[in-house]
């Protein structure tokens, strides 16, 4: 199981990373996916939006299950992976491939950026998941 020291872990098993600043990619973890087996369906709805940490900006679908998903931080979902939406490149087993790369989620902006000290480093995610 992957777990990259670069980004910071929720304990709903998202990931963020802050990129340019105020910019951050957010995602499921590696051990999210498997523990949900394969994606058949991503849903965002909140392109455009600003949520509240711990808000829900989307839902996974696998098999067996739907799940919410939680903003990390607080911010403005900037875009929703055109890779997952079925509009466009429809492809939720991507979460499943690559979740830390192109199996990205939402591109945000951050309004609260000192949230990210609330966040789990990798060590106390690799310890909560144990």
């Amino acid at each position: 199981m992957d777990f990259p020291a670069n980004l910071k872990y929720t304990e709903e098993h998202e990931w963020i990373r802050v990129e340019d600043g105020d910019i951050a990619y957010v995602g499921i973890t590696d051990f999210a996916q498997s523990e949900l087996d394969e994606l058949v369906y991503v849903e965002v709805d909140t392109v455009g939006e600003e949520l509240e940490q711990n808000e829900v900006f989307g839902t996974v679908e696998a098999v067996k299950t739907t799940s919410d998903l939680f903003m990390p931080v607080s911010g403005k979902v900037l875009e929703f992976n055109p890779q997952l939406d079925e509009n466009d490149g429809d492809d939720p087993t991507l979460v499943n491939r690559d979740p830390y790369g192109e199996g990205w989620i939402i591109k945000i902006e951050l309004t609260q950026p000192e949230e990210l000290e609330s966040l789990m480093d990798v060590e106390a995610y690799q310890q909560m998941v144990d």
